[in-house]
């Protein structure tokens, strides 16, 4: 194979971020760069989104929203081949790797990846029915400018607040009211 058809990897030097952005982990820029440079669609969610939307103390993998079509999934796969991306498998106080070949169909599923290529940690959300579609995700989502050659589309507080809540339960956020007399 020629070079220069060969996925971009992850690139290990620190990033230069921008003013504002230097509290975010640097691990998390390397990703985001990566994606970028394999020609990904997304929307930012998770710790790496709450981080860039301003809370300092936020932590955990990147989590992703991919664009839901047939070469936006390609490419993903093609990058994480590249990258020796294993599925994480987190067993209470450990995690275990596996090593799983995330096909475009594969990541089409609509179900949740955690993947870990070397060093750094990305979560590809699935779409799960009470999930907002991509293009709402993507209406409500503020481009933001990371780095001089990095921007990128952060989901809306309600969406970030969203997933957390399916992370951490498994059920969609509801809302009850109930009246007292």
């Amino acid at each position: 194979m020629l070079l220069r058809h060969r996925p971009p990897r992850i690139d290990t030097r620190p990033p230069t971020t921008n003013k504002g952005f230097e509290h975010l982990d640097e691990k998390w820029v390397a990703v985001l760069q990566w994606l970028k440079a394999n020609r990904v669609d997304f929307v930012l969610v998770g710790a790496a989104a709450e981080a860039v939307r301003g809370a300092s103390d936020a932590a955990g993998p990147v989590s992703i929203v991919p664009a839901p079509y047939g070469r936006n999934f390609d490419r993903l796969s093609r990058a994480l081949v590249a990258a020796s991306g294993v599925v994480r498998v987190d067993t209470g106080s450990d995690t275990e790797l596996m090593q799983v070949k995330l096909t475009p169909e594969k990541l089409g599923r609509g179900q949740l990846w955690t993947v870990r290529c070397g060093e750094h940690d990305l979560d590809i959300e699935g779409r799960r029915d009470s999930d907002p579609s991509f293009q709402e995700l993507l209406y409500e989502a503020s481009r933001v400018q990371l780095a001089a050659d990095l921007s990128v589309e952060v989901a809306s507080p309600e969406h970030i607040e969203h997933y957390s809540h399916m992370r951490r339960t498994g059920l969609p956020p509801e809302i009850r009211i109930t009246r007292t007399a």
